[in-house]
């Protein structure tokens, strides 16, 4: 009897100095997750209950370590709601109960995202996609990428699920992560999911000058492709232009140049349009006119008193003098032949003209 008295006294000092510790929180809003396990766990199994409000509940499945039991992972239906509540957990080791109360509240750790994606938008930006482990409205994430050593974080806004990255060169290598963790109007959480796995885009050519497998293009190289395109068509046009004015300018060398020179139709050996050619031709007609000049006759005055005593007639009141002079008049006449399309004038003149001799005595 004293034995036996013995024994549980030590059992219990034993107990007493190692008393297990339950450490318990939410994950992914699916389960709570506790374990006891550590130095201060004896080497036996033990029976684990917990509760939120009233009741306790057994633990349907316990994990286990080297065929211990060190922990439990209990499924709640409405976590979101009920880690507000108080939760209460109960270790019944040996001939022992050990009794613990819990706050959840800020102790939920969801897993990281998934199907962390990435690809070149239409925009010409860095476009990055995933999902959230756990579909609910109170998740916010956060990102962080780099394209050296140093990461860049930012946080997004609740339920956001893309990231941008404007105009990437892709002559850098581009890393991104995401993580996530409960909102602050959903009762926010004091623990993060760990980070996903990183997502590459680009390459690294500045550190080994090789291409990673996949990248894309920098977005320069459409703006130099489009670039190209618009001088090429340019140069293009210009040269159109300018062979189609040699064509104008130079002659058809099919075409005998003795010949057309012989015939004086130059015109037609250069390629001229018909309708400038027919400006350049005159569209009426006009005879010469010939004109016959005389010039003015002097006389002496015996030339003129011999001519005067052949006459006839003598006028006694005639003066002497011994000066005589001849004048040349112009007679024209001039006939007027109006072509169609001109007005009525002269086109066609003969001209006369006529000596008168003036003597004066």
């Amino acid at each position: 009897m004293a034995v036996r008295l013995l024994l549980l006294c030590l059992t219990g000092l034993v107990l007493s100095e190692e008393q297990p510790n339950v450490d318990c929180l939410v994950v992914n809003l699916d389960y709570v997750h506790c374990v006891w396990n550590g130095s201060a766990s004896p080497a036996v199994n033990s029976t684990f209950y917990s509760m939120f409000g009233k009741g306790f509940n057994e633990c349907a499945r316990y994990v286990l370590e080297n065929n211990t039991t060190v922990g439990c992972d209990h499924h709640y239906s409405q976590l979101i709601v009920e880690r507000s509540n108080t939760f209460t957990t109960k270790l019944m080791l040996l001939n022992s109960s050990f009794r613990q109360i819990h706050h959840l509240k800020n102790k939920v750790k969801l897993n990281a995202p998934i199907n962390l994606t990435v690809k070149n938008g239409s925009d010409s930006n860095l476009w990055y996609y995933w999902n959230d482990s756990h579909i609910s409205p109170c998740i916010v994430s956060q990102v962080r990428h780099r394209k050296g050593k140093e990461w860049e974080n930012k946080s997004l806004n609740i339920s956001t699920r893309t990231y941008s990255i404007n105009l990437p060169s892709s002559r850098c290598r581009y890393e991104l992560q995401v993580r996530s963790t409960i909102a602050s109007f959903c009762g926010e959480s004091s623990l993060w999911s760990d980070w996903s796995p990183s997502a590459f885009w680009g390459s690294n050519r500045e550190s080994n000058g090789t291409d990673l497998p996949g990248s894309s293009m920098s977005v320069w190289s459409p703006m130099l492709l489009a670039l190209g395109s618009i001088v090429f068509i340019i140069l293009s046009v210009t040269i159109l232009v300018r062979h189609e004015r040699l064509r104008a300018i130079l002659p058809d060398p099919g075409k005998n140049l003795t010949k057309i020179l012989a015939d004086g139709d130059v015109e037609d050996w250069l390629p001229i349009s018909k309708s400038i050619k027919e400006g350049f031709r005159a569209n009426y007609s006009e005879r010469a006119c010939s004109v016959r000049e005389y010039s003015r006759i002097l006389q002496s005055a015996s030339e003129s008193s011999a001519e005067q005593s052949s006459s006839d007639q003598s006028s006694s009141d005639q003066s002497s003098g011994s000066f005589a002079s001849s004048v040349t008049t112009d007679q024209t006449n001039c006939s007027v032949s109006p072509s169609v399309d001109e007005p009525a004038g002269p086109t066609s003149c003969d001209c006369d003209a006529s000596t008168i001799i003036v003597s004066s005595a």
